[in-house]
C-alpha cells in the first residue's frame, strides 16, 4: 500500500527542532508508526510489540539504550513505562533537540508518566486517521477558520471532493485506502483488538459483550449532547462505570467533546459538551450500517455527516499544531444552537453544518442568538452546495472542499 503524505509532518519536524523528546499519540492504527518510518528515516526504530525488546525496556533501561543508539523511535512506549525516569536522565546530559520520538497510543498512562518524567521537555502531537486533504493530495496545511484570508488561500488548493458518503462510510483508517480490506473484517478486528489490549490495559474489564454494548450505544449518540444517565439506563450500567469507560474512550482518542460557549452575556447556555467520534467509519460499523447507502438514507444522517465534518475540521487543527480548544458549540435553554463556533485572535466564527446541497437563509436561522457579542464574524454554512456564496451581508455558504 503506498504511502500518503501526512500534514503532520511539518508540525513533527517542527516539534523536533525545537524538543528534546517528541511524542505522537492518537488511537490505534491511525498510522502513527508508518509516519515516523517514513519521515524519520536515519533514526533507528524499534517496537516494544517485540517481547525481547519490551523485557529490556523494562529491567535494564540502560542497557536498552545502550544498544539503540540516538537518534531513536521507539513504538508502543507505554508497555515499558520503566523507561521515562532513563529518558529523562538521557536528555538532561546534552541540549540536542529531536533525539528520541515516541509514540503510544494509550493517552492516558503515556501522560501519566510524561507529566513526571519529562515536562518542558517534550512535544506532544496528536495524530488522527486520514484527512480528505491527505487523502487528496490536497497541499494546504492551515487549520479552517472561515475568514476571507482562509478562504483565498483555499481557493488556490481546492480540489473537488466526489462520493463525500463513501468517505463517510469507510472511514479515516489508512489501512481502509486499500481496496482488497474487507471492511466489516478490520473494524470487527479493530474494536476487538481495542478492547482486548488498550481497554484492558487501561483497566479491568470483567464483561467486554457489555462494554461492546456501551461502544454501540455510544456511537448512536455521535453528534449529541452527551447524557452519561442515558446511557448508563440504555445499558444497564451504573452511571459511575459509564463515567470511568467514556474516560478510557477518550483517552485512547476514539472519541471527542466539543465544549459549549460561555460568556458573560449569554447566561442562558448550557454547560453539557457534545460527544464526537473521531472515525465515521466506526460509527457506522457499531451502529450496524453495511454499505454507504444506508448510512445517507438512515435516521441518524444529519448527526453522522455533523460528525464528519467536526473531526475533519478537528484534524486541520492537529495536523498543524493549532489548539483545540479554539472550537465550540453554542446552545441555549430555548434550545437554540450553533454547531461550531470558532475563535481566533479574539473573533467568533459561527458555523452551521447541513448535509444537503441545497442552501438557504434559514440555515442561519440561529446565528442572531449570538448577535450581542461584539466579536462574532460573517457566519458560514457548510454544507454539500457546488459553490461559495454570500446568502445575506453577514452570511455565507461554503462546499464542503473548503474545510
Amino acid at each position: 500500500m503506498p504511502y500518503i503524505q501526512r500534514h503532520a509532518k511539518q508540525t513533527l519536524m517542527k516539534m523536533l527542532s525545537q524538543f528534546k523528546v517528541v511524542l505522537v499519540t492518537g488511537p490505534r492504527q491511525v498510522g502513527k508508526s508508518t509516519l515516523l518510518q517514513n519521515e524519520l528515516k536515519n533514526f533507528e526504530y524499534v517496537t516494544l510489540d517485540d517481547m525481547a525488546e519490551l523485557e529490556q525496556a523494562r529491567s535494564d533501561p540502560a542497557l536498552f539504550f545502550k544498544n539503540h543508539s540516538l537518534p531513536v523511535v521507539i513504538d508502543e512506549v507505554q508497555y515499558a513505562p520503566e523507561l521515562f525516569r532513563y529518558i529523562k536522565f538521557l536528555v538532561d546530559k546534552s541540549d540536542a533537540k529531536g533525539q528520541i520520538c515516541l509514540t503510544g497510543s494509550q493517552t492516558y498512562s503515556l501522560m501519566q508518566n510524561v507529566s513526571e518524567s519529562l515536562a518542558g521537555r517534550i512535544g506532544i502531537l496528536e495524530l488522527q486517521g486520514l484527512s480528505l486533504r491527505e487523502k487528496q493530495k490536497v497541499n494546504f496545511f492551515e487549520p479552517f477558520v472561515p475568514n476571507s484570508d482562509y478562504i483565498q488561500n483555499r481557493l488556490e488548493n481546492l480540489v473537488q471532493y466526489n462520493g463525500i458518503w463513501n468517505d463517510i462510510f469507510y472511514g479515516s483508517m489508512p489501512e481502509m485506502t486499500n481496496k482488497e480490506i474487507d471492511w466489516n473484517f478490520f473494524y470487527r478486528s479493530y474494536v476487538k483488538s481495542y478492547i482486548e489490549r488498550d481497554v484492558r490495559n487501561l483497566m479491568n474489564i470483567k464483561d467486554e459483550s457489555l462494554f461492546y454494548k456501551f461502544m454501540v450505544a455510544l456511537a448512536a449518540r455521535t453528534g449529541c449532547l452527551f447524557n452519561a444517565a442515558d446511557i448508563a439506563n440504555s445499558t444497564g450500567v451504573s452511571l459511575k462505570t459509564i463515567q470511568s469507560w467514556i474516560s478510557v474512550l477518550e483517552a485512547s482518542g476514539i472519541i471527542f467533546f466539543l465544549r459549549p460557549y460561555e460568556n458573560n452575556i449569554l447566561k442562558r447556555t448550557v454547560k453539557t459538551p457534545k460527544i464526537y467520534f473521531n472515525d465515521t467509519g466506526l460509527v457506522c460499523y457499531l451502529v450496524g450500517w453495511d454499505n454507504p447507502k444506508v448510512a445517507q438514507n438512515g435516521a441518524m444522517a444529519g448527526e453522522l455527516f455533523e460528525t464528519f465534518v467536526i473531526s475533519e475540521i478537528a484534524k486541520t487543527y492537529f495536523n498543524s499544531g493549532a489548539d483545540l480548544r479554539s472550537l465550540f458549540f453554542y446552545r441555549d435553554s430555548n434550545q437554540k444552537e450553533i454547531d461550531l463556533l470558532i475563535s481566533k485572535n479574539g473573533s467568533l466564527f459561527p458555523v452551521e453544518i447541513k448535509k444537503s446541497a441545497q442552501v438557504s437563509i434559514s440555515m442561519a436561522k440561529n446565528f442572531p442568538a449570538v448577535k450581542l457579542l461584539n466579536e462574532i464574524q460573517t457566519g458560514t454554512i457548510l454544507c454539500q452546495c457546488d459553490k461559495k456564496m454570500f446568502l445575506s451581508e453577514t452570511v455565507q455558504a461554503l462546499p464542503l472542499e473548503f474545510v
